[in-house]
């Protein structure tokens, strides 16, 4: 099966205890080889500059054209303390065009504004599961370049699903929990995710789904979201079972955290995922809503 992200490559300043060094990323990355070690066709639909490592999606045969620009790759500075992230905008490379695409999934994931309004609503018209992660929609900087978020209307027409943070749901919302999630469905939304930390939940039609990921300890916890996202997605093109989904893109979540390793390292196996959903399938609570 063809998967498809969208979403710029990064390379990522990674402050965590005393060590800081550059690692590459981007949901495009992360989403991408999660994809693949699903084995799907992972394709990329991205923009980054010649300071980019392209050899490594060549060497994990992730697909991309027309990525290169001139401009320098998207870059931040991330500083990490226990599950906090502190965010720093570095650069910002050039938009990404739109290339139509046959994927049987797509996950629009926005780093910073790199996916235009236009280019948005045409992406959404060419899968029938469309995932977005609205992150780089609401992403503003401040003063001293540090990532804030904003308030910002989205259209949601046409998007299968949705991974929000506590915060970026009430940007969305101006309203916070079941009543934001139920905002979010009331768009057209049908599968409305919330993770906050350990606990994940999500709400399809009348009932809120729940796992709560084991009391690990944290290490560098970037990309976790993009694994979630990709999991998810790719486990619903396979299983047609959002039940399933949810218990794999959990246990992917925990199989990244539990390897305490440092950027696109902590991407799990297949296996790993696989025997973390079994748990979290015999785990999972939910409730009418």
């Amino acid at each position: 099966m063809k998967f498809a992200v969208f979403s710029h490559c990064t390379i990522d300043t990674i402050d965590l205890g005393t060590s800081s060094n550059e690692h590459i990323g981007g949901a495009a990355c992360y989403c991408g080889i999660t994809a693949k070690n699903l084995k799907f066709d992972a394709k990329i639909h991205t923009k980054f500059g010649n300071d980019f490592p392209k050899e490594f999606l060549l060497r994990n045969k992730i697909e991309f054209e027309n990525a290169l620009s001139e401009q320098p790759t998207t870059r931040f500075k991330i500083t990490i303390s226990g599950s906090d992230r502190t965010l720093s905008l570095l650069n910002t490379c050039e938009p990404i065009e739109y290339s139509k695409t046959n994927a049987d999934g797509i996950v629009i994931s926005p780093v910073y504004h790199e996916i235009t309004n236009d280019v948005y609503k045409k992406i959404k018209q060419d899968s029938s599961f469309v995932l977005l992660d609205p992150q780089g929609f609401l992403r503003r900087t401040d003063s001293e370049k540090r990532i804030i978020l904003e308030k910002t209307d989205i259209d949601l027409s046409k998007i299968s699903a949705i991974k929000t943070s506590p915060d970026e749901l009430f940007c969305l919302t101006n309203n916070i929990e079941i009543e934001a999630m139920k905002n979010l469905q009331k768009k057209g939304v049908e599968h409305v995710i919330v993770t906050n930390k350990r606990e994940i939940t999500m709400l399809v039609k009348d009932k809120l789904y729940s796992i709560t990921l084991p009391n690990l300890e944290l290490y560098d916890t970037t990309g976790i979201g993009d694994i979630f996202c990709s999991t998810f997605c790719c486990t619903m093109l396979k299983e047609k079972d959002f039940f399933w989904a949810l218990c794999f893109a959990g246990g992917a979540a925990q199989a990244a955290i539990e390897s305490k390793e440092i950027g696109l390292e902590k991407i799990p196996a297949k296996g790993a995922i696989e025997n973390n959903a079994s748990y979290f399938y015999n785990q999972i609570k939910f409730k009418q809503v």
